[in-house]
């Protein structure tokens, strides 16, 4: 059984107009007009989640530890958002209230998912060297 996610908008004339989840997906990794604010920032949102989990998977294997991993995340994660929001889909950053405004979209829990799989990955891959050390 298929299920179709979709996302609920409202025309000009205030009748329920909807965009499925593949539509959207196809905007989003093609330059695209943006006519609703809410969906854009709805793909901010969750490809910056992705993101985060996959630089905490790369983080956890490398393994890149301490204050360093935090600031290439947060470096690499507000500039990925930046690029591509303004270079790759031209979008106005004044109507979204700013730079600001997109860069902070969803940073907070693309963090806590970006620290949990690091932890994870890094703890699970290189306990022995962890524990070695503790030994010593």
């Amino acid at each position: 059984m298929a299920t179709k996610t979709s996302t609920v908008e409202r025309t000009a004339n205030g009748a329920a107009k909807s965009s499925s989840l593949r539509e959207i997906c196809a905007r989003a990794i093609t330059k695209s007009e943006w006519e609703d604010k809410e969906e854009f920032l709805d793909v901010i949102y969750w490809s910056r989640q992705v993101f985060g989990i996959i630089l905490g998977v790369i983080w956890g294997i490398v393994p890149l530890k301490g204050f360093l991993g935090l600031v290439l995340f947060a470096g690499i994660s507000c500039g990925i958002v930046y690029l591509y929001a303004i270079n790759f889909q031209n979008v106005d950053e004044d109507a979204y209230g700013g730079v600001w405004e997109l860069v902070k979209e969803g940073f907070m829990t693309s963090f806590a998912g970006f620290l949990v799989t690091w932890i994870i990955f890094y703890t699970g891959l290189h306990y022995d060297t962890i524990m070695a050390a503790k030994a010593s």
